[in-house]
């Protein structure tokens, strides 16, 4: 590829490949892929479901384009895959989205072609699962006839101060040439690149990061649950711990999202095909994903505290999505918490403005909110959109807690 025209394709326009391709396209004629044509549509009329970027951010460069037509991809010569890598009910990798983007792709592959992955896996699925794919798709041999490469997504939803252009990117191939080409790219994305020849490095590195922060964030969880059930202020323990020059300072939390209660699954079925047994690696993860039974058990002690039994009262519950700022529903256990307050409560509305109701959700949300008709106001997730209804509650003095 040494003295062709670059042409980049992005495959996925979520979370994490449209920043990519947005910030691509300023630089280099670039076309963005998703299978999901509603997407698309939304995309073309400068709507953003994600509220991640506003209608400006979404026009494009002349020469760049999006598409839901994998035909309109044959012309290019550079594919970057940013699918989700969810898990299955029991928690096994789910790598069917890799597979029909690899699918995909095959159907356009051309000689001396390369496509880097940005995915979560575990190591090995870059070559030996993706790359196998690719082979049999097209009949072209890898590291031969095309290359592939692996630099792990570093993007985080409704973060502003670590947006895309200000991370620091890896980038890993087993091909000197392929690592130029791709450090060309991603130098366009990013100020900084780091350059790793092993692959399963890189992969390694992706889940580790995640498991790191889902680990430290279960034990803040774990010590909440006995300063909390112990009636000890969490807060002034955490910011006294905190005076010591090597505490690491991290905040309890219901962790949802498309990474942190994914990625140590992944690692852990990786471990396991080599007899190793990860006890601390899930252990955070068990306490992290339940701990929206211990809030329940907070939310009833507060009710009782004034009063008030959860069985006869009307609760309004402020947010849904996974965190803060964003309208991102996968893996959010504030939906678990609902399900359990609805179950046991006289009555349960939901307000969240940023989300979409999925269809299959039996929750009750809502568009407008009188403070006064509930018993309890419960802020589960704290979007910058509720501020000013936090400032008429405590006007007010209504019965309200903030979780966490």
């Amino acid at each position: 590829m040494k003295n062709r025209i670059i042409k980049p394709c992005i495959i996925g326009l979520g979370y994490v490949g449209l920043p990519l391709f947005l910030r691509l396209q300023k630089k280099i004629n670039t076309i963005g892929y998703d299978s999901n044509y509603l997407r698309i549509k939304e995309l073309k009329s400068h709507l953003d479901r994600n509220y991640e970027f506003k209608k400006n951010d979404l026009i494009l460069k002349k020469n760049s384009s999006i598409t839901s037509d994998y035909k309109k991809t044959k012309h290019c010569n550079f594919f970057i895959v940013a699918v989700p890598t969810p898990v299955l009910k029991n928690n096994k990798p789910d790598l069917t989205y890799l597979k029909k983007s690899c699918e995909t792709i095959g159907k356009v592959l051309k000689k001396n072609d390369i496509v880097f992955f940005e995915s979560t896996v575990f190591p090995g699925i870059t070559e030996n699962y993706c790359g196998k794919i690719l082979e049999k798709i097209t009949g072209l041999k890898l590291d031969i006839d095309f290359f592939i490469g692996y630099s792990p997504e570093r993007i985080n939803p409704g973060d502003k101060k670590h947006s895309i252009d200000k991370v620091v990117k890896i980038i890993s191939a087993n091909k000197f040439s392929t690592l130029e080409v791709g450090k060309k790219i991603y130098k366009k994305v990013v100020k900084k690149v780091v350059i790793n020849k092993n692959i399963k490095e890189a992969e390694s590195a992706k889940v580790i990061e995640n498991i790191q922060r889902d680990l430290n964030i279960g034990l803040m969880n774990e010590i909440y649950k006995v300063c909390e059930s112990s009636r000890i202020n969490f807060k002034n323990v955490i910011n006294l711990a905190s005076t010591k020059w090597n505490f690491i300072k991290f905040n309890p939390g219901l962790v949802g999202g498309h990474c942190l209660p994914v990625d140590p699954y992944y690692y852990s079925h990786f471990a396991k095909s080599y007899g190793v047994s990860t006890e601390i690696l899930l252990a955070g993860r068990r306490v992290n994903n339940s701990m929206f039974k211990f809030i329940f058990q907070k939310i009833k002690y507060e009710l009782k505290k004034n009063g008030l039994k959860l069985n006869k009262s009307k609760i309004l519950l402020l947010g849904l999505s996974y965190k803060k700022n964003v309208s991102d529903l996968r893996n959010s256990f504030v939906i678990n918490l609902a399900e359990l307050i609805n179950k046991n409560s006289l009555k349960l509305d939901i307000f969240d403005p940023l989300i979409s109701k999925p269809k299959s959700m039996k929750l009750k949300l809502i568009n407008r909110i009188k403070l006064k008709n509930y018993d309890l106001i419960i802020n589960a997730v704290d979007h910058n959109i509720f501020k000013k209804i936090i400032s008429e509650i405590r006007n007010k003095k209504l019965n309200y807690i903030k979780l966490f």
